[in-house]
């Protein structure tokens, strides 16, 4: 889809070639540019007809090319280039009051996973008509279940991955959830909420098998964790570490050489196995031995326990400073 870069220049170009048109917009099309720039370049015919206008006024501008059909009753103003979240806004308004992204679609705006998809889900609240490039979903959905991010309304994070949950398989799940996490979108504590409310959900056995398996973030690799980490020292005013030193002949995560501190970040996708098992202890003995201490941090510790994380680190590397 076409940047906001590419829209602006196509814009500008335009003013350039039709030094008339700025002459010809009067009071209406100024306010119709307006509410179209808060919307990524769209507006609906019902926003129109509340602003006054005519069936009739809307056409002559359609047909001078001021607004450009995207979708029944749905207008780019100005210009036929949308970036992504334009076409996706375009589709919520498309589907009338109280429409929101939803699926796969509202996870590529969350982050949580991409779509290669040529549809844009989106929820309704009543039957809809199925439409060439939206794929309605029609659900109730409750008012926390709702929000707005980048100016579109959107089923919440929390919401988006019980939808996900019946179209993925539990490895992708997974990893979504672990995305989630990473993002700092959700936590168990909402999972459970929403697969409380919602138990015969499809999808939800898969969603509740891994809250309560208690791996989440198993997926998660060593940069993400590494990279969490370090983020998390700079919330709670710690020092930063040497990554990835070698001490006494093992490459070690982090490395306070000062106070002979080492943390090591377990990740269940890299820690897993008897044999890495087994290699990790070796590692703590040695380093024990040779007057480090060594402190093992997991993906769970830092989402569930960060505070006594925070405590027991703080008093390793700020206490005798």
């Amino acid at each position: 889809m076409p940047t906001p870069r590419d829209v602006n220049a196509h814009i500008g170009s335009q003013r350039r070639t039709d030094p008339s048109a700025a002459r010809r917009e009067g009071p209406a099309d100024r306010a119709i540019a307006a509410l179209a720039e808060g919307q990524h370049g769209v507006v609906s015919r019902a926003q129109l007809r509340e602003m006054g206008l005519t069936p009739r006024s809307v056409q002559r501008r359609l047909e001078a090319g001021r607004l450009h059909a995207v979708h029944r009753g749905v207008y780019a103003v100005g210009h036929r280039l949308l970036a992504r979240e334009g076409w996706w806004l375009a589709a919520v308004l498309a589907g009338g009051e109280g429409a929101v992204l939803s699926h796969a679609t509202a996870a590529a705006l969350w982050g949580i996973r991409g779509t290669a998809a040529t549809k844009v889900d989106v929820t309704v609240a009543r039957d809809r008509r199925q439409r060439a490039r939206i794929r309605f979903h029609r659900t109730a959905l409750q008012p926390d279940e709702v929000t707005t991010e980048e100016r579109i309304p959107v089923t919440t994070p929390v919401r988006t991955l019980l939808d996900l949950a019946k179209r993925l398989d539990q490895n992708r799940l997974a990893r979504a959830v672990d995305r989630t996490e990473l993002l700092r979108l959700t936590s168990p504590h909402s999972l459970d909420a929403s697969l409380a409310r919602h138990p015969t959900a499809p999808g939800a056995r898969k969603l509740k098998a891994i809250v309560e398996s208690g791996r989440i973030g198993a997926t998660v690799t060593r940069s993400e964790l590494e990279n969490r980490f370090l983020a998390f020292l700079d919330e709670s005013l710690l020092p930063r570490p040497q990554t990835n030193a070698r001490i006494e002949g093992f490459e070690v995560d982090c490395v306070w050489p000062k106070q002979r501190v080492i943390v090591e970040l377990d990740g269940a996708a890299f820690h897993s196995t008897t044999t890495a098992f087994e290699r990790d202890r070796e590692r703590d003995r040695v380093l024990t031995a040779a007057g480090w201490r060594v402190v093992r941090v997991t993906w769970r510790q830092l989402r569930a326990d960060a505070p006594a994380v925070r405590r027991d680190l703080s008093g390793l590397l700020l206490d005798g400073r």
